[in-house]
């Protein structure tokens, strides 16, 4: 400790300590929205280790840190400029009594704060800045290097940046969540500020607290598994991400269980092979090379250490980021493709609906790559077989937790279990072994392959695949049939499967489509839930990491609600699309690098819009003046307003989901005219 905490807890009560003053002022374009600070006693009377979210600005001649209480709302501020300066004590009092959130803070907030606790200046905190961001220096570095300490190990922190899914800044994220403010940075970084820009940049660091409380808010129930799960393991998880928390825990288990803390694995690997197991069979001669081909491949790494797919291997395709090449096997009337991506049919525009005489089911694989590992005893060769015995341990501790209703433990091993899968092609893991990765995804193919060609081999048609289940169109009087296979399959490889039974599904493509389930769930947060439609790919409102909205950013969604309406209850889109009154239904989300500007005026390089009636011109990057795509007609809305806009184009929004209806194969698609 730096300090006497409790005595200072005395002086906060008396009203003591030096406080900050804040001015309402206003900027062209900006309202600065007021806020209400905290009075020492209402401070001193907050909860220890309650939660402070926190954010820190620093100028050549202006540091500040806020700190906004997600409970009330109010305000602590600290300012050091020409016009203001405060209490080290008051402020390093602060980061002892709560629990403090920030975003990407280890890194750089935390040791900025106990760097200006310590009285530095302006000039020596903006010194310290550009070490962290600019030089990437570590905060042990910098610690070193300008004499100051950070207690990392005596603080109550949460730093957001790893829980939070991808890799997305906070305000992407703050984006994704639809905060009332999207707003960059007003002044670059190393501009001296006037008084009226440090005002300006006050409110702009209270925006970031707003944001990060969206995100802590959104995270708590990530947050609540990683404290469950700490405590299960006597270890700080709160900060860690889903790979992290894996690491964290079987290092910790092959500790206990070996005696000795893992290293990571000395030996340099360049590349490895894959060996089929020994019950991996078909009965077609293609999908037998297939196997031979894929053994006899050399599989290079990438600069991170994790697999590749050969090029030699397959055939060549143009894919988002680039070209690819990929296996392709044809069972019945469809095409499957294997690659380092997983198992993907190939079907396009396509509906299937079950009938009286038709079942529609999807079955998937339970805990598909988990139960590779143990099945097939692959383990990290540095590590030995102890890690078997720690991982089953874990995997058989949540079947136990999940039978005996405990969700909690459940779902917070579950994260220890899936989140170490992307270690395994990481060098600088302890779990690095790129060979067990490759095991596990090109087996989860071949069998997933070997269950599609059982059961088309019995006459029953497999309509789609993907990475971890396929989607049956089973005659109703074949179901048993149907069984038979699937629990031979079950059998021979020792997997087990779940069923979910359709009512219909809508593909534009196997990753982008709407599968209408028997029913839905009343209670659910999501619309699509709600009314038992599991969507999926560009039509979604979630990501697939964490299922969440977090990794995803949104695109008119209006236009998937009117879709969901239609093929559940049959409404008209435009009926769905012209009665939505929720302004965040209709906005599209872009990260533009280096910013975007419409009509000669800067948007940000996070930015939202709508589109209008008569609102000509598209948006452009300003670095090259290429248009952002999809953005003709596109009003910018950095701003939420306070009522639902009045120039709302509905016809392109009714327009689009025709489109997409076409694109699902639910209508017919459009013939084009042809002029001659």
């Amino acid at each position: 400790m730096f300090f006497d905490s409790n005595e200072f807890t005395k002086q906060m009560l008396k009203g003591k300590s030096k406080g900050t003053s804040l001015y309402k002022l206003s900027r062209p374009k900006l309202t600065l929205r007021p806020f209400v600070e905290f009075t020492d006693v209402e401070l001193a009377q907050r909860p220890i280790g309650s939660p402070m979210i926190y954010d820190v600005e620093c100028y050549p001649n202006f540091f500040c840190v806020s700190f906004k209480c997600p409970e009330t709302g109010k305000v602590v501020y600290f300012e050091r400029s020409p016009r203001s300066d405060f209490d080290g004590e008051r402020l390093r009092w602060m980061m002892f009594k709560f629990c403090t959130v920030g975003f990407n803070s280890l890194a750089y907030d935390l040791p900025m704060v106990f760097a200006a606790a310590q009285g530095f200046d302006c000039a020596k905190l903006k010194a310290i800045s550009n070490a962290l961001i600019g030089e990437g220096m570590r905060p042990r570095e910098v610690e070193k290097e300008y004499g100051f300490r950070v207690p990392f190990n005596t603080l109550n922190q949460i730093d957001l940046i790893e829980v939070a899914p991808l890799e997305g800044g906070l305000k992407l994220y703050a984006a994704r969540l639809q905060a009332d403010r999207l707003q960059d940075l007003p002044y670059e970084h190393t501009q001296h500020l006037t008084e009226d820009e440090a005002e300006v940049v006050k409110y702009y660091n209270i925006n970031d607290d707003d944001n990060t409380i969206l995100l802590y808010k959104e995270l708590l129930p990530e947050i609540k598994l990683r404290e469950t799960l700490g405590k299960e393991y006597n270890q700080d998880l709160r900060s860690k991400s889903d790979a992290q928390i894996a690491e964290a825990v079987i290092a910790s288990e092959l500790t206990k269980l070996t005696g000795k803390y893992p290293g990571k694995p000395r030996e340099t690997i360049t590349s490895v092979k894959y060996e089929a197991p020994s019950w991996i069979g078909y009965v077609s001669q293609e999908l037998r090379d297939i196997v031979s081909a894929i053994e006899a491949a050399t599989f290079p790494l990438d600069g991170n250490g994790s697999p590749m797919w050969p090029e030699g291997l397959g055939e060549r395709e143009k894919t988002k980021t680039g070209y690819t090449n990929v296996l392709k096997a044809r069972i019945g009337q469809s095409v499957y493709k294997l690659g380092m991506g997983g198992l993907h049919s190939s079907e396009k525009n396509v509906a299937h609906i079950a009938t009286a005489d038709t079942l529609l089911i999807d079955r998937d694989v339970a805990s598909y790559y988990p139960r590779i590992i143990l099945n097939e005893r692959l383990f990290p060769k540095h590590l030995g077989e102890a890690f078997l015995h720690v991982y089953e341990a874990l995997v058989n501790k949540r079947l136990d937790a999940k039978a005996r209703g405990i969700k909690t433990i459940a779902n917070a091993l579950k994260i220890t279990i899936n989140g170490g899968f992307g270690k395994f092609g990481n060098q600088y893991s302890l779990l690095y072994s790129p060979k067990l990765l490759l095991q596990v995804t090109i087996t989860g193919q071949l069998a997933l392959l070997m269950l599609i060609e059982m059961i088309e081999f019995h006459g029953i048609p497999v309509v789609s695949g993907n990475t971890d289940g396929i989607v049956i169109k089973c005659p109703v009087d074949r179901y048993d049939d149907l069984n038979r296979v699937i629990a031979m399959w079950e059998q021979i490889t020792g997997f087990e499967t779940e069923e979910t039974r359709y009512k219909a599904l809508y593909c534009r493509d196997v990753n982008n489509y709407f599968a209408v389930k028997e029913k839905g769930d009343d209670s659910a947060r999501m619309l699509s839930d709600r009314l038992g439609v599991k969507v999926k790919g560009s039509y979604a409102e979630v990501g697939s990491a964490l299922n969440s909205v977090l990794s995803k950013n949104a695109e008119h969604l209006v236009c998937s609600d009117a879709v969901i309406h239609a093929l559940t209850q049959g409404t008209p889109v435009r009926k769905t699309i012209e009665a939505c009154r929720d302004v965040k239904r209709f906005t599209t989300i872009r990260k533009v690098n280096g910013g975007a500007e419409k009509n000669g005026e800067f948007i940000g390089k996070i930015i939202r819009w709508y589109y209008a009636k008569d609102c000509p011109g598209v948006i452009r990057y300003i670095t090259n003046g290429n248009t952002v795509k999809k953005s003709e007609g596109a009003r910018p809305l950095m701003d939420l307003p306070p009522e639902f806009p009045s120039d709302i184009d509905f016809d392109w929004y009714v327009s689009k989901a025709e489109e997409t209806l076409e694109e699902i194969g639910f209508k017919p698609k459009k013939q084009a005219v042809m002029f001659f």
